[in-house]
């Protein structure tokens, strides 16, 4: 890669790729994320997408409402909305003439050596044909971690790990970490000292909440990726963060990416 292009993981959440009042994707978000992704491919940088919201996606199927609460339904869920998540984004990207690669993976595909190392060089040969765009999922119809625990949020920075990323970007529904005021936290150097801030509060249909994106964060500045959280429903807040500037919360790293640039 060119000396200031990066590689970027972003992680969207279920509750800014559904509808805010009703289950179902929301195919505006769809159009203007895609839409922000293929400028940064024009650009020269390498994107890859860890997604939720295929069981946001299901859930009309089964004339649900709610998230389901209990395992098999929200697996039953899932396995159906996965290829409407799919086509969504296959749909969306097509118009800027880019592909998409569907990588369904589980915590345990990335704790063996030999399916991690067989997921790596399947990434870096995607990412290599400049005009696919991986997108990662949870196997959520056989796991179990993603749908109790964290919405995509462990798997992004553990995404990220695995890429060798430059920067890893979570979009949510909210401008960032906030204080006790409600104002933006806007550059955090110590995570545990921050975390007294999260309430726990979850999207109507997410499933992580602000605690599971900081222990992400955590994994991702350990392994020396720069790591921001904004708000994925405001416009243009990716191509900001990329560039530097000011726009939601980021984490400081103290050691470099192996993949960063001088």
């Amino acid at each position: 890669m060119a000396a200031k292009t990066k590689r970027i993981v972003l992680k969207f959440g279920s509750g800014i790729l559904t509808r805010t009042k009703s289950p179902g994707l929301d195919p505006r978000q769809f159009a203007k994320l895609t839409a922000e992704i293929a400028a940064l491919v024009r650009a020269g940088h390498q994107c890859v997408t860890v997604t939720s919201g295929a069981v946001a996606a299901g859930m009309s199927a089964l004339s649900l409402h709610e998230r389901p609460t209990d395992l098999a339904t929200a697996q039953a869920s899932a396995a159906i909305g996965q290829s409407k998540l799919m086509r969504a984004y296959e749909t969306a990207f097509a118009r800027y003439k880019l592909n998409v690669a569907q990588l369904l993976l589980t915590h345990g595909d990335l704790d063996s050596q030999m399916r991690r190392t067989n997921a790596k060089n399947t990434l870096e040969r995607l990412l290599a044909a400049g005009n696919v765009i991986p997108i990662i999922n949870e196997n959520d119809s056989v796991a179990v971690e993603e749908l109790k625990f964290g919405d995509n949020d462990r798997l992004s920075a553990d995404v990220a790990v695995l890429a060798g990323a430059d920067l890893l970007i979570l979009l949510t529904q909210v401008d960032g970490l906030l204080d006790s005021q409600g104002r933006i936290v806007r550059r955090v150097r110590d995570i545990e000292r921050v975390k007294n801030l999260v309430n726990g509060e979850k999207g109507r249909f997410s499933v992580g909440g602000m605690i599971a994106k900081l222990d992400a964060v955590q994994t991702a500045v350990d392994a020396g990726i720069a790591t921001a959280i904004i708000n994925g429903r405001q416009p243009h807040r990716i191509a900001a963060v990329v560039a530097g500037e000011e726009a939601g919360t980021h984490f400081v790293t103290r050691r470099r990416s192996r993949l960063t640039k001088s």
